[in-house]
């Protein structure tokens, strides 16, 4: 299995725990340079541009990253319900004539009513996942049909639909994030690689289960994905002590994380998600799962978004991540409390990790 490793974009520094640093300005090119390389540089196949109702223009940024680079690829983020999916289709299928075979959708439809809002969506979570599930039925016909097309939905109507840039059949995969039934029904459907928190391995092993019985009567195989914040260190105590201190950090800064990335509100704010809720449902019964997976993170802050760790040494946390891909996982989609300097660290554990499944690979031969 080929093992595909994600990390992430940002115009501006800053995390939850390096809150002084969002206090610049929303785009600095230089930082974005600098942080795309690193991750080219330590090995990554792709970085996420992630989007929120807050966020600069994710297509913009990813061009930029595309540019500045010569290898690395861009898992841009969209939210359906505000571009039209004609458009959307050719917003992506130009980029992807510009950097061929380097631009990934990953459909985010949105779990939190108030965050929806911000933008002036005011649909219930249900009718945004029924909204998806049209849009990106939309966006394949418009990627593939060479001939025009009409669709006739709930909430779009095409007539004659045509592209005059199409990718390659396959050349742009859609990632899709959700944890709740209508997720797992629409991604089931939809999802190249359906993508997922970092539960504890039964968590992701349920979960694959479920994804891969919603895309059988579709005839489809999705690729799954888990998303971690490794803290790793020459030493698990030393790896332990850095996370220690990542735990207070956060104590600290969480509340002015939350202002100056725009989420606004109290932790338990981000509970309305169902992959939220998930996170913090494990976070209670205990900061420690399987081997070394720490959630005291997802419950200082609410779940957030990717929000669970892995603790240990270099060598444990490769090990770890290789769990889940036992589990079926082929890409893994990690980013550090620091980002710039843990997107250059973390060539250490990607390296890790393909030397080991090499290893295991050629054992079982």
């Amino acid at each position: 299995m080929t093992i595909e490793f994600i990390g992430i974009a940002s115009t501006r520094p800053g995390s939850e725990t390096e809150t002084a640093a969002v206090q610049g300005p929303a785009v600095q090119l230089d930082y974005l340079k600098e942080l795309a390389l690193a991750h080219e540089e330590s090995g990554f196949d792709r970085v996420l541009v992630a989007h929120s109702s807050a966020s600069v223009d994710g297509f913009t940024v990813a061009d930029q990253i595309l540019t500045h680079t010569t290898r690395l690829a861009v898992l841009l983020a969209h939210r359906p319900g505000f571009v039209s999916p004609t458009y959307a289709a050719r917003k992506y299928a130009t980029i992807d004539a510009f950097h061929s075979g380097r631009i990934a959708l990953h459909t985010i439809t949105g779990g939190d009513d108030r965050e929806q809002a911000r933008d002036g969506d005011l649909t219930d979570k249900s009718t945004r996942y029924r909204r998806t599930d049209e849009f990106l039925s939309i966006v394949r016909k418009e990627w593939e049909s060479a001939d025009p097309f009409d669709f006739e939905g709930e909430f779009y109507t095409v007539r004659g639909g045509w592209s005059s840039v199409r990718p390659e059949p396959g050349g742009i995969p859609i990632y899709f994030g959700g944890a709740s039934e209508d997720a797992i029904r629409v991604g089931g459907k939809h999802a190249d690689v359906y993508a997922f928190w970092g539960e504890p391995l039964a968590g992701i092993a349920e979960r694959i289960r479920d994804v891969r019985a919603a895309a059988a009567p579709y005839g489809r195989d999705p690729r799954f994905s888990v998303s971690l914040r490794p803290i790793p260190a020459a030493t698990e105590a030393e790896a332990w002590a850095r996370a220690a201190e990542i735990l207070e950090l956060t104590k600290e800064k969480a509340g002015e994380a939350r202002k100056a990335w725009g989420w606004g509100g109290d932790k338990k704010d981000f509970a309305a998600a169902r992959g939220s809720q998930r996170l913090l449902e494990y976070a209670a019964q205990g900061d420690v799962h399987d081997k070394r997976l720490w959630t005291a993170i997802a419950k200082e802050t609410g779940a957030a978004g990717n929000s669970t760790a892995l603790v240990g040494s270099y060598e444990q946390v490769a090990e770890s991540l290789l769990d889940y891909v036992a589990l079926g996982v082929s890409t893994l989609l990690i980013r550090g409390f620091s980002p710039l300097a843990d997107a250059r660290d973390y060539g250490n554990l990607v390296r890790l990790v393909r030397e080991q499944a090499d290893r295991s690979e050629l054992a079982a031969v």
